[in-house]
Formats: C-alpha cells, structure tokens, sequence
C-alpha cells in the first residue's frame, strides 16, 4: 500500500514537472507579489526561475524567478492603435487622443510616435487606468509626480499627457538623451536609475524598457518602409513616363518667356 501511493506520489511529480517545463502559449501576465505584472507570449520554468517570452519570436525574454511570481492571468489583447473603444464615440476620442499627443509632442518636441508607445506600456490607452501603487491615467502619473508636473487632474487626457510628457522630457534631458535610462527612471525611479548607473535589476523595469524600445522601433520600421515604398512606386511611375513613346499629335510643352527686365547683380 505504502509503495502504490509512493509511485502515485512520483507519477504525480513527473508529471508536474513535465507540464511546467512546457511553455504555455497564448498572451498572458504574470502578476508579481510586488504588483507589477510583466505581460508574456509563453513561459517556461527553468530551475528556480520561470522565463517570460515577451516577444511571439522568443527573441527577448525575462528570467524570474518563480518564487516572486504570485499568480498568472489572461492578458488583455493589446489595442493595434490608439482606441478607446470601438464604437462611434470612441472614433471622435482616437482622434482626440491623437491630437493631444501630437499637441504634447511639439511642445516637449518628442517624437509622438515615443510618448504613444509609452501610453501603450504604461496604461493600453485606459484613461481611467489605476496601478497597484496608485499611478493614474494615461501616462500613469504618481499623485506626488502630477503634482509637481502641476497636473491636478491625472484622469484628463490631455493634462495626463502633456504632464507625461514633460516628465519624459525632463528625463531624457537629465540622462543626455539615453532612452533607455530615461524609460528605466520614467519607470523606477530616477533615484534607482542613479543608485545603479543604468537600468535597475528590477524585471519588471527591464521588461518595460524593452516592451517600450520594441513597439517604437517597429513603428519606424514601418514608416521606413512605407516611404520606400512610395519612393519606388514614385520612381516606377517616372521611369514609366519617361519611356512612353508620344504621340505624333503631341505638342511640345510651351517654354516660359524670359523676362524682359533681369534682376541687377
């Protein structure tokens, strides 16, 4: 008897070792027992840590270890651009949103394409978003921080923003133009940043920066992208142009007349 539920015990170990050594796959977050939670294509425990893909390729990933893991959870889909919500209404505030980080943008002259990818980390474009440690709004604004930015309302979009941005700013400025410290401090902390000369050794800090640097770098991949291919369809057409015979019936284009009275040097 003492034998069969010896083996049951072992058949029962191997095969919770077998399933969590398997990654699991479909978008997840893994809840930390700090509150933070670090959104995942797939895991897989290895040892004493477990690895979060954040990327679907399994190119980036983030190693924690599996004791400071309080919990996993189904991830909200990530919005494909700035949207509310889907229905007439939240056309008009896409569009909103859009101006106000435009407007924001100019002012603080940062690349909109950067404060957008921060919205997207910081809050999926929630405007009523509330973090764990009591960050609000669309740029996740600390009360203490809105208050010095003089946000006094961190859930208006367009003061959440503007002040987010600022914040940035100042930041980028502080570090010499480093993103990757000034994301780490927008993040952390400025002081962690400086106690450690660089990104802290917070996973959650780490996934961020990353999670940031990715979305905004795949947005001017595409915009690259898309301008050589309006530059190589624009040049086909020229080329195309070029070669057509004309017809005999063509007039030639009418030359300007030189002007009768010349600038004197």
């Amino acid at each position: 008897m003492n034998r069969r539920v010896v083996i049951a015990g072992f058949v029962a170990l191997i095969a919770f070792l077998t399933l969590t050594s398997l990654p699991c796959l479909g978008a997840e977050s893994a809840v930390l027992r700090n509150g933070f939670s670090i959104r995942h294509e797939r895991r897989q425990v290895i040892g004493e840590v477990t690895r979060l893909y954040v990327s679907r390729d399994g190119s980036s990933f983030v190693d924690v270890p599996t004791s400071e893991i309080d919990h996993f959870e189904a991830a909200a889909a990530e919005p494909s651009g700035v949207k509310l919500q889907s229905s007439p209404e939240s056309s008009r505030q896409s569009a909103d949103l859009n101006q106000v980080v435009s407007a924001a943008s100019g002012m603080y002259r940062l690349d909109p394409d950067l404060v957008t990818s921060v919205i997207r980390a910081e809050s999926g474009f929630n405007v009523h978003a509330v973090s764990p440690k009591g960050a609000q709004g669309l740029m996740q604004l600390m009360p203490q921080t809105a208050s010095q930015l003089g946000v006094h309302n961190a859930f208006d979009p367009q003061a959440n923003v503007e002040g987010g941005t600022r914040y940035l700013r100042e930041l980028l400025e502080r570090y010499d133009f480093d993103l990757i410290k000034a994301l780490a401090a927008y993040n952390a902390g400025p002081q962690r940043v400086e106690k450690y000369g660089g990104v802290p050794p917070y996973y959650e800090t780490k996934a961020y920066v990353a999670r940031i640097v990715r979305d905004f770098n795949r947005k001017k991949l595409a915009e690259k992208s898309a301008t050589t291919a309006a530059a190589s369809h624009s040049s086909k057409n020229k080329t195309a142009r070029a070669s057509s015979p004309k017809s005999a019936s063509s007039k030639p284009p009418l030359a300007a007349k030189p002007s009768s009275t010349l600038p004197s040097e």
